[in-house]
């Protein structure tokens, strides 16, 4: 009987011992630290209701602001929030933020990578080497350069083509509130796709008229992402960011 009793006791011991190893495990592998990239026509703003939930749910979190100035700049921009961070990242890439997460994507502390309705290049790609085995997109017919070198939307191309989900007044501000894009930052080129090498997630919005379905599938087979489609705009962030947040959450895990 006593033997039996000690028996019993090692196989406890056993069972408590692998269940805090599993969790101990589980815990070592979710990842903390978050850094959000946004696109053209944006700014980190445009991640607001993202950046609250994951605050709320202990994570720690940076919306880069992007100059949006170059391609260079920008992967700059985004390598200084990563250099902030003490810990493994998940960075995350809306519309052209997901040609700067593929280029800083390699930095080493960078574990995972989140596209949203984003462009996804391949080695030595531009953006406008992405978008050129497709048709022009609806939103691309409103981008309009200025003499300095920079592209804007037009107030119906954020009202129908980018943002066409939300609210007016919210439209409104985001016309009002864009960040003009670089004309020279769609021909540039990123060097090695960290996709390559890293797990990537990735949201599809089924009405975005931007990075339009058809592409946004193309690349998430290309890069084997985990993929959820939202029925959203290009700004699904804006317009469900309670989906977004959970799909960022997943990828964290």
């Amino acid at each position: 009987m006593m033997y039996l009793k000690q028996q019993l006791f090692a196989g406890i011991l056993m069972a408590t011992a692998a269940i805090l190893s599993v969790t101990q495990q589980t815990q070592a592998q979710t990842i903390k630290n978050v850094v959000l990239v946004h696109g053209a026509f944006a700014d980190g703003s445009s991640w607001s209701g993202v950046v609250s939930r994951l605050q709320a749910k202990g994570y720690r979190v940076i919306a880069v602001q992007n100059p949006l100035t170059s391609l260079e700049d920008d992967v700059a921009a985004t390598k200084r929030a990563l250099a902030l961070m003490d810990g493994p990242v998940l960075l995350v890439g809306h519309s052209y933020g997901g040609m700067v997460i593929t280029e800083a994507g390699n930095d080493p502390k960078v574990e995972r990578l989140v596209y949203v309705c984003a462009l996804i290049p391949d080695d030595n790609q531009s953006a406008m080497d992405v978008f050129q085995p497709y048709p022009a997109s609806p939103g691309s017919a409103e981008f309009r350069p200025d003499s300095s070198g920079f592209l804007s939307m037009t107030a119906k191309g954020i009202n129908e083509h980018f943002a066409q989900d939300l609210p007016p007044k919210e439209r409104n501000i985001i016309f009002a509130t864009q960040g003009p894009w670089a004309i020279k930052a769609t021909t540039a080129k990123i060097s090695t796709a960290a996709w390559k090498q890293k797990p990537s997630w990735m949201i599809i919005g089924t009405e975005d008229h931007m990075v339009t379905p058809d592409l946004a599938r193309a690349e998430a087979k290309m890069i084997n992402a985990r993929t959820t489609e939202l029925k959203s705009s290009h700004v699904p962030m804006v317009s469900m960011p309670e989906k977004v947040t959970a799909v960022i959450m997943d990828a964290a895990k």
